[in-house]
């Protein structure tokens, strides 16, 4: 009889369903970081610290960190559609509206994220009329569409143990032509430590499209020499017909762009001192400038040497060291005309680093493949010193 007895224990407490378990509430948190360390971008990280109060307070140790722009604004014109314009105002006016432009697509709940916190939009280490920010969306706030503009420095202020940060632009700032090939990196201290320039007049891939040599300028060395007597000299047509000139504006354009860059890094370097790693690079792999741990305590100790009027880090004295090919054929088929590769140092080195003038060792692996290969072949060729004061 006693086994027809009814289970009252099983009444009081009963089984829990296994569907109303929450399985995240099982997984400790060093695990939750491992997922989140690997989402990185703050788009999605900003959705994540709204699905409960656990993922709240871990989101901010998050130690990679990725930060995309989408678009960019100037405050001279609040429509989006300024952002859009294309490229044909030339390399500089480009340069302006994209380096201070800011991120205008809506973005919910990163707006819960930063909380009641609001500071100035500008990033710079003083105010400007342009700047970069991360915008989200609101209820009743905004000044376009409902869209309220966080500058990245904003966005990362609740982030307080990054290791790892990548800032990605939609583009690179230089308005070039079409089938124009131009790269580059540069490392920053305080000041620029060193760059590197790729940079070729026109690219044929291996197929039946073939690209044509820009005629802006004159027909390039590289188009006029087509595959001929090639004794790694420059041709003297180089001189002649644009092709230094057109050089000389990339080696400036670049290091324009690296030092507007870096200029704008300053609070982000400043308030999160746990920083080994920082890279600020575009969409369209057109530059990237880097920063390691040494290099951001550089900066942080070290005083800035900027210009506030252009909004950028002031360069000094420079070596440069030319390399140029008027046709360089990649392994992978694809043909470089006008090839041209530019490293570049600060005219004074240290005891070291003038020891280590003659090794190019890091100026071969600046940039991956192809570009890794082409760099190493220019390498290779007769070397041209140049110098250029700061700017």
């Amino acid at each position: 009889m006693a086994s027809f007895r009814p289970d009252l224990t099983s009444r009081i407490y009963p089984e829990p369903d296994v569907a109303d378990v929450d399985l995240f509430d099982r997984l400790p948190d060093s695990l939750l970081l491992l997922v989140f360390n690997k989402i990185g971008d703050v788009k999605a990280l900003g959705r994540c610290c709204v699905v409960s109060r656990r993922f709240h307070s871990l989101v901010p140790q998050v130690e990679n960190v990725v930060v995309r722009v989408d678009c960019v604004i100037s405050d001279d014109d609040s429509s989006s559609s300024a952002a859009s314009s294309d490229k044909s105002r030339g390399p500089f006016s480009n340069l302006f509206r994209l380096v201070f432009g800011g991120i205008v697509k809506p973005l919910q709940a990163l707006g819960q994220f930063l909380g009641p916190k609001r500071t100035s939009l500008s990033s710079g280490p003083s105010s400007s009329s342009t700047t970069l920010a991360v915008g989200s969306e609101e209820d009743g706030e905004g000044d376009q569409g409902g869209v309220t503009h966080h500058s990245p420095t904003q966005v990362l202020k609740n982030f307080n143990e990054i290791r790892f940060l990548r800032i990605e632009l939609p583009s690179g700032e230089l308005g070039i032509d079409d089938g124009v090939l131009l790269k580059w990196r540069a490392d920053f201290g305080s000041t620029l430590d060193n760059c590197v320039i790729l940079g070729a007049s026109s690219v044929v891939y291996p197929g039946p499209t073939k690209s044509l040599c820009p005629q802006e300028g004159g027909s390039d060395a590289g188009c006029a020499n087509n595959g001929g007597d090639d004794n790694g000299s420059i041709p003297d047509s180089f001189y002649t017909n644009g092709g230094l000139k057109l050089r000389v504006v990339w080696t400036i354009s670049s290091l324009i762009a690296a030092s507007a860059r870096h200029y704008l890094l300053q609070p982000i370097i400043s308030e999160h001192k746990t920083l080994d790693n920082l890279v600020l690079t575009d969409a369209d792999g057109q530059g990237v400038l880097s920063m390691n741990r040494d290099q951001l305590e550089e900066l942080r100790v070290k005083p800035l040497s900027a210009s506030s009027a252009s909004k950028r880090t002031l360069v000094p004295a420079l070596n440069m060291r030319l390399w140029y090919a008027p046709q360089l054929e990649l392994p992978d088929g694809v043909v470089l005309k006008g090839a041209t590769l530019v490293a570049i140092r600060p005219s004074e080195l240290s005891s070291t680093a003038k020891k280590e003038v003659s090794d190019v060792s890091w100026v071969s692996t600046a940039f991956g493949e192809p570009y890794g290969a082409a760099a190493r072949m220019l390498v290779k060729r007769r070397t041209y010193c140049l110098e250029m004061n700061s700017f």
